[in-house]
Formats: C-alpha cells, structure tokens, sequence
C-alpha cells in the first residue's frame, strides 16, 4: 500500500489556515476523511517492512541496524522494534470499524503481528530474541506486554496455547534484570500487570513499589521526575505516564490499589495532556530537548493515549488534537531521509540526523514513533475522526484569538 501524501494538498489547521475560509462542506469533508487514511498510510508505512519480515521468521535476516556507536550488531533491537511497533498499532489491532480498505488492511496486520510474537519467543525460530538477557530486554518485553493489554483479544488471547506459555515464559525470564531507579521500575511494573491483568502469577511488590516510587517522583503541575531528579525531556510522554496509567488501571480492576490513588495519577494525566498540546506550535513542530529526541513523535505518546482513553482537558477538542498531531506527523515522517531504501526507519527527528541518537538508540528504538498513531483505536465515527477541522491552542493563540491564561493543576 504506497503513502499518498495527501496533506500537501489538504490544508491543516494551523496559524493561517482555517477550512472554514475558503471550503466548500465537500472540500471540508474529504479533508475530514484524509487524516484518517493519512495516518493509516503512516502506520502501513512503519509496519510494512518490519511485520512482512517478522512473520517469515526473517526479521534477524532482513531488518538493518543502525547505531550510534557504529556497532554492526545489537541484539535487543530487534525486540524493540516488535514491541514498540506492536504497542503503538494494538488499539487498531483490537478495533473492528472502517472502511473495506482498513478492514482488510488490519487483518492482514493481525495475522503477521501473531506471526511474528510466535517467531520471536520460540526457541526453534531463526528469529528467537529471548536466547540472552541484557537490561534492554526488560525494556521491551514491556512494551510487548503493553501491547497485549492494548489489544487483549487480537494479541494475546488469539495467540495459541504454546506460544503463550513461551511468552510467560520469556517474561518471567525478565526478572533477572534488575531495573534502574528510574522510568525502568515501570517496565518491571508492566510485565507484572500483563501476569495480573490475565489471572497469572504475578509479584505484587514489582507493581506496589514503581507506583509508591513515582508519586514520591511527582514534581507537580502533571510531571513526575525521572528517578529523584528532574529531566527535561519527553519521559513522561514516551514511558512514564502512559504505562503508569495503564498500570493502575489494571491494578484498579484488580482491587490492588486504591480508587483516590487512581484519580489522582488520572488528574496529573489529563494536565500533561494539556501540556503537551500547547507544545506542538502553529507550523506543527516542537522543542527538540532532551534524551531519545530521535523517537521522532513518539514524543507525543502521552497526547495520543489521553485522546483514545477521552482523558483530554474539557477545553481541548479531540479534533484539534486530531489536527496537530496530524501537522507534527508530516513535518517529521514525511521528510527526506526517514527511511531508507527499503523502507526501514533511520535515525533522526528530522529525516537521517545520526547524531541526534544516543549510545542506546539503534534502528529498533525508533518505532516508538509508532505510539503517536493510538487514535486510530478510535472508530471513525469518535469526535476525534469526524468533527470538523479545529485549530489547536497554539495556532489560536499566535492569530491572536481571545484565549484563557492557562493555570498549573
């Protein structure tokens, strides 16, 4: 399925492009309609290459790595591909809704992402990824295991029996790793969530603590730090507060944490949503700082997961988020150098910039991007999809809209 670029044709709402100029309700329906499929053709874009090698067991054979260092091998990266990818496409995975194109699109997904989790955790596979445990490992089991309670029934229960007993398995295995004293106690904390979440054995201390530690972490106004210290940086977007939602959520159903607690790391949530959409300016870019700025809009993980959960702030509509996070997404993915030759991602923010990336960073990291397309387990009759073009609070407010000051939580 090639990406048609449409939104260099279909204005975004930005500083001075409102569709209500100019647009007849036809011009402003199909503008309405291509978002959707811009994004779709984004996802199938990232999935393609690295999904179609997962589920012939080649993935080890076919996908390139690209390092920082220089480094010829890594062997996490393979898992962090799967499992970021997998955790950004799981709620369209999970969904049933869409047109024949999307319906047919999304089976072909779910064949090749079981395909693939039964070639990464069986032990006969040439792509088996569980013959070693370094830190890395831990990391990316949990956004595999993020995956699964994003999309429950297509991931994880229409898995077979055996491949599920070798998905425990490996899991369990990840309790060798000891986590940092940082965002890494989540990664623990969610793997355990998966165990609780499916009436697994699972260790309550590995989720009691990541929880206890990060509201003593709490810095206010909807940040927590990353450990003790304040980073300044996209952490509370790419691990923090998604998985520590998803985390007490689960706990919640199981009667493990609460209520008042939840509500709380519920509040603080919607306020960094809040955050995070002022961010994104009038021409659809944002302050590149700090760490892994190659995750590219993955940056924006948080923003997505509040408007699929409709965790948003009251004053933010789901269609001018709609609008930015479209705007961000084509000034980041579609400049040149993004991918290469094959159509695997290469490391940067703004095309192939190398030496944005950390020592960490390899070709695999890169598809948290992957997490900025969460809307899409959204149907395309939410207000996310099928409200009209709205301008997001930075575009009104460099027009020089009257908008309220914005206040601290």
């Amino acid at each position: 399925m090639k990406r048609r670029n449409f939104l260099q044709t279909v204005p975004l709402i930005g500083a001075g492009a409102l569709l209500s100029n100019g647009l007849s309700a036809t011009e402003k329906e199909k503008a309405i309609t291509n978002h959707r499929e811009y994004w779709l053709e984004l996802m199938d874009q990232l999935a393609g290459p690295l999904l179609k090698a997962g589920s012939q067991r080649k993935l080890k054979a076919s996908m390139p790595v690209e390092t920082t260092t220089g480094a010829k091998e890594k062997p996490s990266t393979y898992l962090e591909g799967v499992g970021r990818l997998l955790a950004g496409m799981a709620p369209w995975l999970e969904l049933e809704p869409g047109n024949s194109n999307e319906i047919k699109l999304r089976k072909g997904y779910r064949k090749q992402a079981l395909e693939t989790i039964s070639g990464i955790v069986d032990p006969k596979s040439p792509d088996y990824l569980f013959d070693h445990m370094e830190p890395q490992m831990l990391v990316d089991a949990a956004f595999l295991a993020h995956a699964f309670l994003r999309a429950p029934k297509q991931l994880w229960l229409a898995l077979d029996s055996k491949t599920k007993q070798q998905v425990v398995s490996a899991f369990t295995a990840t309790r060798e790793v000891k986590p940092y004293y940082s965002n890494w106690l989540l990664f623990s904390a969610m793997i355990e969530a998966f165990f609780l979440d499916n009436d697994l054995p699972f260790d309550i201390m590995r989720l009691d603590l990541p929880v206890k530690k990060h509201q003593e972490w709490y810095l206010g106004d909807g940040l927590y730090g990353d450990g003790p210290d304040f980073h300044w940086d996209y952490y509370n977007s790419y691990v923090i507060q998604p998985m520590l939602m998803d985390i007490v959520t689960v706990m919640a159903d199981k009667k493990k944490i609460r209520s008042r607690e939840v509500e709380t790391i519920a509040r603080r949530f919607t306020r960094y949503a809040a955050i995070q959409e002022r961010l994104i300016s009038p021409e659809g870019t944002f302050p590149a700082i700090g760490r892994s700025i190659a995750y590219r809009m993955g940056a924006f993980q948080h923003l997505a997961q509040a408007s699929l959960q409709e965790r948003l702030p009251e004053d933010v509509h789901p269609a001018q988020v709609r609008c930015a996070l479209s705007s961000l997404m084509k000034r980041l993915m579609d400049a040149p150098g993004t991918y290469d030759k094959d159509g695997w991602l290469k490391i940067g923010l703004v095309g192939h910039q190398n030496a944005l990336g950390e020592h960490y960073i390899s070709t695999g990291s890169l598809y948290l991007c992957s997490t900025a397309l969460l809307p899409l387990g959204l149907p395309p009759e939410n207000l996310f999809w099928a409200a009209n073009d709205s301008p997001w609070t930075s575009s009104k407010i460099w027009n020089g809209e009257q908008m309220k000051a914005d206040k601290a939580l």
